[in-house]
């Protein structure tokens, strides 16, 4: 077997990494030439695993221009082909001879060019789980991952709302716009932990933002008059950061003081964005929040993608 060779690209070199088939088509990622057009992709934050002219592995690093943190782990893909169904080689001791060894071997050597492990973010279609090939290809990666030091955190899911009807207000609650920001910020301070937060990520690294904590510092573009607060007669029990500011419409925040709310201030969020334009909003929830998950979906919201997070050890 061909020696594997794994190095960094160079200027110049973006059709080599986009050689490589996608073996997830459904995510829709945009090529690495745009990638690096737009500044977010860098060659010195991209490697590949080659055995001889052939790409078996990349990497490639986001930073978007102008952040303030590190990069993340955006593209990670490993050629399964040469393993499917086949029996582990019986090489030398040592030797690299499966798609997860090449994809930790390829990740160990950019970590060390990097400085150290970087969080990685694995996109990966909706239902991954259900779909063999998806799965295939998500467990080789991830357990790539977990080879090369990284520890797995949680996984979150993207939903999206196209249209359609919204279910009916039940008359228990009523909905205004938040008075300023003391009051957006009194509240955020009661609820802690919000169940939708979408672009929290993005926050973080490009501006070192705790979205949970200080949306404000974050959606600085979106109008406060457009925060929605809902209330069960005089008293405040749940707050939404719905914003078309961003690349797309999204509910950026949305946390409760009342459970009970959850649905009927979704759909409200939703209908404040539709009244402005919106076609389509999407909202990112943790997957273990089951209810939210459900609520979201009961409201007209379809799972478009998950990501499964990893972080150094």
């Amino acid at each position: 077997m061909t020696d594997l060779v794994v190095r960094p690209l160079v200027a110049g070199e973006e059709k080599l990494f986009d050689s490589m088939p996608d073996p997830l088509p459904q995510l829709r990622q945009i090529s690495y030439a745009d990638g690096i057009a737009g500044g977010g992709y860098r060659p010195e934050h991209t490697f590949v695993a080659l055995r001889g002219d052939r790409v078996v592995g990349r990497a490639a690093w986001l930073l978007l221009p102008g952040s303030v943190g590190e990069p993340w782990l955006e593209r990670f893909d490993l050629d399964l082909k040469p393993f499917a169904g086949a029996a582990r080689p019986a090489d030398a001791a040592g030797s690299v001879d499966t798609a997860s060894e090449i994809g930790a071997v390829l990740l160990r050597a950019a970590h060390d060019a990097l400085g150290g492990p970087k969080v990685y973010h694995a996109a990966l279609p909706a239902y991954w789980r259900r779909q063999p090939e998806a799965r295939a290809v998500a467990e080789a990666t991830m357990a790539a991952a977990r080879l090369a030091g990284l520890v797995e955190r949680g996984e979150r899911i993207r939903f999206s709302w196209a249209g359609g009807p919204l279910p009916a207000p039940s008359g228990r609650f009523s909905f205004r716009s938040a008075q300023d920001a003391a009051e957006i910020g009194a509240l955020v301070a009661r609820i802690g932990e919000p169940v939708v937060l979408t672009g929290a990520e993005t926050a973080r690294v490009v501006a070192g933002v705790d979205l949970a904590r200080d949306p404000l510092a974050w959606l600085t573009g979106t109008p406060l008059g457009n925060w929605r607060v809902a209330l069960h007669g005089d008293e405040p029990v749940g707050l939404a950061g719905p914003t078309a500011d961003a690349c797309f419409p999204m509910i950026a925040y949305l946390g409760l003081l009342d459970e009970s709310v959850l649905g009927e201030l979704l759909a409200d969020a939703v209908a404040a964005l539709a009244g402005g334009g919106a076609y389509e909003v999407v909202a990112d929830v943790d997957a273990h929040r089951v209810a939210v998950v459900a609520e979201l979906e009961r409201t007209g919201f379809r799972r478009i993608r998950s990501r499964v997070v990893f972080t150094p050890a």
